[in-house]
């Protein structure tokens, strides 16, 4: 048994109880590599080493794995999630190309966080990247090789971004529902807004959820256990649901097991699986409300004189990137800034973290201070700068 470089890496080979046994050990450290050489045998001697399957899945080329991956996961995870995990595989297979899992080692990885990094790409979504690499490498028993020196990407899990102003709301609302193409994106942002519920909520809501006598519907699927919860509905809600339940009925989709948003592929509609996605519709019609701000803004810098350029660039930004999760954030926030109590935040929205909870009592307070900012003024007497001439008299 021995170690042996092999370019700037050290390798294990070596035979263990009678079977042979070569491994990448991930480092460019001698010492590390000893370390990991005696950890791998200690592995092995315990029973811990790579079965047969695993050392033939460590072997595939990065796309034949994901491929493989991702048609054995099938049944067993949301169809959401497969399709994130096809999503973000496919920046993988283009850096890596044929590169076989087991040969792929921590600097291969940080090489790759580096690449994606200078593209401009955010740093949850590389972390995203390198977590569906992480579940095929331990597929493939070499993960435990790397999780040392395989470092997460920082990323801001701080208070939301900015909510829309009451003007900018309307217009994002006004263009949803200007054309009938994207009418399901509207109703769902329409609920979102006066409910807090998330996409994932929306989508596996069934009629048998929807309570119109008592104006609540019965959140049971949510992103956790926290998240189980009924809400109460606002006219807006109602009138909303009602529309989705003439919808529904029309399609011969409003039995109780039914979803309140079907499934729909090449026009076919089945009642039984819930709508994927609605993100086509919701990216095209924010596009439409950024291009329409733009375009009142640069009407009122012709009035004013201002720069046409910037008046744009600043009417057109609160749109870009504002996402439909982000209407859970604006409801939130404007229930803060009209005084609802912590506990009650808690119970509408379901799990917030300490820290969200710590951004909604600044926006609560921030209201507040912007409430009084207009009183005072006229109270207090002008007081002479000298502290002498207060004395004398």
């Amino acid at each position: 048994m021995d170690i042996y470089k092999r370019g700037d890496a050290w390798h294990f080979r070596g035979t263990i109880d009678g079977e042979r046994v070569r491994a990448a050990l991930g480092t460019k450290n001698y010492k590390e590599a000893l370390k990991k050489s005696k950890d791998l045998i200690a592995d092995f001697k315990a029973g811990k080493r790579a079965d047969k399957a695993g050392r033939d899945f460590a072997r595939l080329s990065l796309a034949d794995a994901t491929k493989r991956y991702v048609e054995e996961r099938k049944g067993r995870v949301a169809e959401r999630t497969l399709q994130i995990d096809r999503e973000r595989s496919k920046p993988l297979k283009a850096y890596f190309g044929q590169k076989q899992l087991a040969k792929i080692t921590a600097a291969d990885i940080t090489n790759y966080q580096n690449h994606r990094k200078a593209k401009g790409i955010s740093n949850r979504t590389i972390n995203m990247d390198v977590g569906v690499l992480r579940q095929m490498l331990k597929r493939a028993k070499r993960w435990k090789f790397l999780n040392d020196d395989v470092k997460p990407l920082p990323e801001n899990t701080g208070a939301p971004k900015d909510v829309l102003t009451a003007e900018q709301k309307a217009l994002l609302f006004q263009t949803a529902g200007s054309k009938p193409q994207w009418e399901v994106a509207y109703w769902a942002a329409v609920l979102a807004v006066n409910t807090t519920c998330r996409s994932v909520e929306l989508k596996h809501l069934c009629w048998k959820d929807v309570d119109f006598l008592e104006q609540e519907i019965r959140i049971r699927r949510s992103k956790t256990e926290k998240g189980l919860r009924t809400l109460p509905l606002t006219p807006d809600a109602m009138t909303v649901l009602s529309r989705l339940l003439e919808r529904a009925r029309l399609l011969g989709c409003s039995e109780p097991e039914h979803y309140v948003f079907p499934a729909c592929e090449n026009h076919r509609v089945d009642s039984t699986k819930p709508q994927k996605t609605w993100r086509t519709a919701w990216r095209t019609l924010r596009a439409e409300a950024a291009k329409r701000a733009g375009d009142l803004a640069v009407k009122a810098a012709a009035l004013s004189g201002a720069d046409k350029t910037r008046a744009r660039e600043r009417a057109m930004k609160p749109f870009l990137n504002y996402r439909f999760h982000d209407l859970r954030h604006q409801a939130i926030t404007e229930m803060a800034e009209n005084g609802v109590a912590d506990a009650t935040l808690k119970a509408i929205a379901g799990h917030m973290s300490n820290e969200m909870m710590e951004h909604y009592s600044h926006v609560r307070m921030a209201k507040k201070k912007s409430a009084v900012a207009f009183l005072g003024g006229g109270c207090m007497p002008v007081v002479s700068s000298s502290p002498k001439s207060s004395l004398a008299s």
